[in-house]
């Protein structure tokens, strides 16, 4: 009897993701490997256009502003609309957008501002496609697969834009200035028309359980649909995730702030050759993967809670001693391990957010969270930037101990993640409950 219990409450075997996870999941690698391409390859076509340093850095500026301006729209629009038509759409615009840009750079005809322009337009997609997809995986898995799957979607980008884009890019660049562009837009095309093959009960997605209804019962299923005013005071009202948002913002902030400058730190104070500076990239992409591939291990093992506080904590300490220490191995060391516990973070924080909020707003709140935290990011790195013409050390330090510092101030907070549970969906306004 005691054999037959113990078998009886032993963990059930990992269940397959599904067709409809797969398909979601190609039509990310290609998006994310025309986004690592264009990622790469347009820094490099800004140098051919000017020199100056501002000028440049404001392209990396460009690149994040779609989110503080665009971000809440697109999760309006994602909440409303079906979202595989929604990602085609997107990617479509992006693919004219590199067309465009082709054509101004074959024709000498481009310049910095049009550069910015362009970069901008690439951003507005992407605050459609990449939440679009966030919003679709819980209704292709189950509930108990959600820090898997995200795991997976994680490691795929990792692996896609770290050690196959930027290569790529590089290798395309040096052929060809345009070369890079035509494939970005291509591949921005292939992932649109991809998008179109998820299931369509995916389209709204039901995140109890939608990798096993079929889609007449995900449409039975429709969640409620909340003003924004609704979804703003949902965030504001759930206590855990009003002040987990607050914790993540800061955060990101600091880490955005200690590597605006890790390409100067990189040259300058650690003397690594210009040529090898791709290597150490993927020498801190090998982190970010392994943390991305266990994490959803180490949840099953562990628990969410206490995952989330070491990792967050790692990840401070790892970015903490890049600043501290002489020894440039030590310090892509320390980077590689900073970049593991963001990893690590990140799948069982996304899985959370697409447990804890209600389907029928979780455009809309991905939206508002990602405006506040990725909004931020480009004034971080602007004032990193600042800090690093004292030492360029110095925001690595100051970023790594605020990480450190505010994980162990929140500890209770990230802890009780274990014993968050999914919130019921509302019920619209004017309807009773």
């Amino acid at each position: 009897m005691a054999v037959t219990s113990a078998r009886a409450t032993r963990a059930p075997a990992r269940a397959p993701l599904g067709a409809g996870f797969a398909r979601l999941w190609t039509a990310a690698i290609a998006s994310n490997l025309a986004d690592g391409l264009g990622r790469t390859a347009v820094p490099l076509i800004a140098t051919t256009l000017t020199r100056d340093p501002a000028l440049i850095a404001g392209v990396a500026a460009v690149t994040y502003l779609p989110w503080l301006l665009f971000g809440i729209p697109a999760g309006m629009l994602l909440d409303r609309v079906d979202r595989r038509i929604a990602m085609a759409v997107a990617n479509s615009l992006r693919f004219a957008v590199a067309t465009v840009l082709a054509v101004l750079i074959t024709t000498d005809t481009l310049t910095i501002w049009l550069l910015y322009a362009c970069v901008l337009a690439f951003g507005l997609g992407e605050t459609v496609f990449d939440n679009a997809t966030t919003t679709v995986v819980p209704a292709l898995v189950t509930r108990d697969q959600l820090d898997r799957a995200n795991g997976r979607m994680q490691s795929a980008e990792i692996t896609i834009q770290n050690f196959i884009a930027t290569p790529v890019a590089g290798f395309l660049f040096a052929v060809a200035i345009v070369l890079p562009i035509w494939l970005t837009g291509a591949g921005f095309l292939v992932a649109g028309m991809l998008a179109l093959s998820i299931p369509v009960a995916a389209a709204r997605a039901n995140r109890v359980g939608g990798g096993d209804r079929s889609a007449q019962q995900q449409q039975q299923l429709q969640p409620a649909q909340p003003a924004l005013s609704g979804v703003v005071r949902f965030l504001w009202q759930h206590r855990f995730l009003r002040w987990m948002i607050v914790l993540t913002s800061i955060t990101a902030s600091a880490l955005a702030f200690a590597q605006g400058s890790v390409v100067l730190l990189l040259l300058q104070t650690f003397q690594v050759p210009a040529a090898l500076i791709g290597v150490v990239t993927a020498a801190v992409g090998i982190g970010a993967l392994v943390g991305a591939l266990l994490s959803s291990r180490f949840v099953a093992r562990f628990g969410r809670g206490r995952v989330m506080f070491w990792a967050i904590l790692i990840s401070g300490v790892g970015v903490l001693g890049v600043g501290v220490t002489a020894n440039v191995f030590v310090a892509i060391a320390a980077y590689a391990i900073g970049a593991f516990g963001v990893s690590v973070w990140n799948v069982p924080w996304g899985a959370l957010r697409q447990a804890i909020i209600p389907s029928g707003m979780l455009g809309r709140a991905l939206g508002i969270v990602r405006t506040i935290g990725w909004g931020l990011t480009p004034i971080a790195t602007v004032l990193g930037g600042f800090v690093a013409r004292i030492d360029l050390r110095l925001p690595f330090v100051i970023g790594g101990g605020l990480v450190v510092l505010l994980t162990l101030v929140a500890s209770r907070l990230i802890l009780s993640a274990s014993v968050q549970t999914p919130a019921a969906e509302p019920v619209p306004e004017g309807q009773p409950s």
